[in-house]
């Protein structure tokens, strides 16, 4: 099993680990802070021991890593991962944005249902079953989510099942959801949310979701 540090430190953007397979331009490490594409958040982006990730595959509960086919790491190198820290906290905020709304949006407006999700470094969005114009809603939401941003609450993060890897946010009094993504600490973060609507279909609604500019936090932590 790969550990993965960026559950327990997600704002972390380096990490010295060792090498513990390589077949061809697949490798494995014993723990990582490259978070892979999952719960529709994109993946990180970044370097292993200074060559470029492709891509990253999950099997199982192991992660294995894409390098160029002329990568030149074997079984037992030490290496630094280094992940891009403004993209990791881009895609961070906009992942929490999302679950504000997202979590606003089933507790407000009975029998809407979401049937899809993307975070991406530039926005984050949200596909929903709903036969109503969804921007009818958005003054409400906004407000609402405005207010939870700005109440700066702690934001848990952790394990409901360990074994399989089943974990959650929770916001205390508002919401206890599973997600197995990198969260920010803190709710203001998130920062200035706006939304946009999207209609993708008959009785299909989009809601678009991006957030101001924010310099990544000073402190970030390696090892």
């Amino acid at each position: 099993m790969t550990r993965k540090v960026f559950w327990e430190a997600p704002y972390q953007t380096t990490l010295d680990t060792i090498i513990s397979g390589v077949d061809s331009n697949q490798v494995k490490m014993n723990e990582t802070i490259f978070y892979p594409f999952a719960g529709g958040q994109e993946r990180d982006t970044g370097t292993i021991g200074g060559f470029e990730v492709k891509d990253v595959l999950k099997q199982g509960t192991d992660l294995q890593y894409i390098l160029p086919d002329d990568h030149t790491l074997q079984t037992g190198d030490t290496v630094t991962i280094k992940i891009d820290a403004e993209r990791r906290y881009k895609l961070m905020r906009l992942h929490f944005a999302a679950e504000i709304v997202l979590e606003l949006a089933t507790q407000n407006l009975p029998g809407i249902i979401k049937i899809g999700a993307h975070i991406a470094e530039s926005k984050a969005r949200i596909d929903f079953l709903w036969e109503n114009n969804i921007a009818s809603a958005f003054p409400m939401l906004t407000e609402k989510a405005h207010n939870i941003i700005n109440a700066n609450y702690p934001i848990v993060s952790a394990f409901s099942d360990r074994d399989n890897e089943r974990r959650y946010w929770e916001i205390e009094g508002f919401a206890r959801v599973a997600c197995g993504g990198t969260h920010i600490k803190h709710t203001d973060e998130v920062g200035d949310l706006r939304l946009k609507r999207k209609n993708i279909g008959k009785g299909k609604e989009r809601i678009e979701i991006t957030v101001d500019a924010r310099p990544v936090p000073q402190n970030v932590t390696s090892n």
